[in-house]
Order: structure tokens, then C-alpha cells, then sequence
């Protein structure tokens, strides 16, 4: 955006001496003296005296370097300002997406939104469900991924990262196929009775366990079996081998849940739970991030 040959200029005037101004530049001597002789050229204008001390600017020269300098400060922050414009037009958002925390509920809002933020793209980063590894995931975001989506309120998520809150799920009942809850789209609390109901065991999830309170309770005909802290596909593949039914928070996108292990995979059906009671019945469904 301004001549090259400015910058020779301004560092032989600093210098005051063109061999060391050569030796900064990485240059003879000779060709600083002929840079300085284009510029002055181009401008048709003396900017340097030679001395016997080395060199030194003329009137024209002064005000030449003033102006230099500010010329080229300003030229390198318009192109930093330029730049930083043309990394906005293409910024990546990452999300990361598995079988049990799905991107879909969000990307089905960025479907509907996208036309809005032209400059912003959005690239699915997969990750893996495990109840060993899930706090490593969370502690992943931001370095991995910039935020997961998922139905949770579990104290050391939290503890992790920030929630943004999307919407509520409403709480549904795994059952395996062909189980005598599989037909039914909806279901009464007493539906259950006699049957092994498996929830994650109490400490993390304020609403898990407010729920579990009223169950044992309300409701002492509801076997209640504790599974580990966070669910992955072993915990849907268990529900489905032994006939148990299992407490879960519906995503916002449907009722279906698959799990599979790899071997064929087996099928849940999920039926929503009609629940209204001082305890709440519901989950909170939105954005996990970092800071």
C-alpha cells in the first residue's frame, strides 16, 4: 500500500549512515545508496545529504519522514483490519455430535437461522459416548469442539462449562422392542408398577433425584434400579436384553431411540411420560460451551 523504498528511507535516516543501515537492510551499501536515489527520483526531491559523519535529512526529507511513518503505521493496521474482516466471512463454529447427544436439535434451529449470519459456518465434530469418559468430552469444549448439545442438568457438567438453555424435554420411558409398554405413546405412572425401572444413581442430577424420592414414595410397586452416573449404549443395550424399562429425558428432535453394540444392535422404543407433580417432570435441553 506505500513504496517499499520508504522503509530504506526511514532506516537510513534512523541509522544515520548507510553501512549500517545496509547492514540492518541485509543489503550493500551500494544498493541502499541506489534505493535512496530512486525514491528521490520518483519524488524528484533531495531527501539525504551525504557528511562526513554519515548522513543526514534535508527540509524535504524531515517532512517526508514524518509523514512516511505515519503513512506506513497506518498502512499495516488498514490490512490488519482488512484481514481480520476477510477471517469473519469464514468463521467455523464447531459442534460436536454423538449417538446420545445429537447436534440435530440445533442444527435444525441453524437450518432455520443460517441465512442471517452469512459469515458463519458450521463444521460436525463426532465424539464418542461413554459413562467413563463423558467429563473428559466436557472438558474437551473449546479445544475439540466449541459446544455439544444434550438434555442434562447434571451437577458436574455444570461444574465444567456453561449451559445455554434451548428448550425443555419432556421425560420419556425406554422399553425394548416387543415389551407390552412398546404400542403405547403414552404412559400413566401406574403403567409401571411391577415392572425394574433403571435411573442413574442419586448425587448428580437435582431433578433425577427429586423424581426418585416421589417414585419410592407414591409409588412402592416400582422396582428402581440404579445404573451408572451417565448413560451410554451399554445402558440401552442391558435395558433391551433383560426386559427392564429405563428413565430417560427425550431429545427435542423425536420419540425413536436406537442403541446397537456393533453385533447386529438392538431396539428401544420410547414412550413419553405424563408426570405433573411439585417435583417436575421435565429437562432442561440446550447448548453445553466453555467461557
Amino acid at each position: 500500500m506505500y513504496n517499499s523504498l520508504l522503509e530504506t528511507f526511514i532506516t537510513a535516516a534512523d541509522c544515520g549512515s548507510l553501512s549500517k543501515a545496509a547492514e540492518k537492510l541485509f543489503l550493500s551499501p551500494t544498493a541502499v545508496m541506489k534505493q535512496l536515489n530512486l525514491l528521490e527520483n520518483h519524488l524528484n526531491l533531495k531527501l539525504i545529504e551525504r557528511t562526513n559523519h554519515g548522513v543526514r535529512l534535508t527540509e524535504c526529507g524531515e517532512s517526508i519522514y514524518r509523514d512516511a511513518k505515519f503513512m506506513i503505521s497506518y498502512s499495516q493496521k488498514a490490512v490488519e483490519r482488512a484481514r481480520e474482516i476477510a477471517g469473519k466471512k469464514c468463521q467455523v463454529i464447531r459442534v460436536g455430535t454423538s449417538m446420545l447427544n445429537p447436534c440435530k436439535p440445533f442444527m435444525d434451529i441453524w437450518f432455520k437461522l443460517s441465512d442471517r449470519f452469512p459469515n458463519f459456518k458450521i463444521q460436525i465434530v463426532p465424539f464418542e459416548d461413554d459413562h467413563r469418559g463423558i467429563l473428559s468430552v466436557i472438558e474437551r469444549i473449546g479445544t475439540d469442539f466449541d459446544f455439544i448439545i444434550g438434555v442434562c442438568d447434571s451437577a458436574m457438567w455444570l461444574d465444567r462449562c456453561n449451559f445455554l438453555k434451548l428448550g425443555a424435554a419432556r421425560k420419556c420411558i425406554a422399553v425394548p422392542m416387543g415389551h407390552r409398554l412398546a404400542a403405547r405413546r403414552r404412559l400413566k405412572i401406574s403403567d409401571l408398577h411391577g415392572e425394574t425401572l433403571m435411573m442413574v444413581r442419586r448425587g448428580d442430577s437435582p431433578t433425577n433425584d427429586r423424581l426418585r424420592d416421589f417414585l419410592e414414595r407414591e409409588h412402592p410397586q416400582i422396582c428402581i434400579e440404579d445404573t451408572e452416573q451417565f448413560y451410554d449404549i451399554s445402558v440401552f443395550n442391558r435395558c433391551a436384553q433383560t426386559g427392564k424399562v429405563l428413565f430417560k429425558s427425550g431429545m427435542l428432535e423425536g420419540r425413536t431411540s436406537v442403541a446397537g453394540d456393533g453385533s447386529g444392535g438392538v431396539g428401544l422404543c420410547d414412550s413419553v411420560w405424563d408426570f405433573v407433580s411439585d417435583e417436575g417432570g421435565g429437562g432442561d435441553s440446550g447448548v453445553f460451551g466453555g467461557d
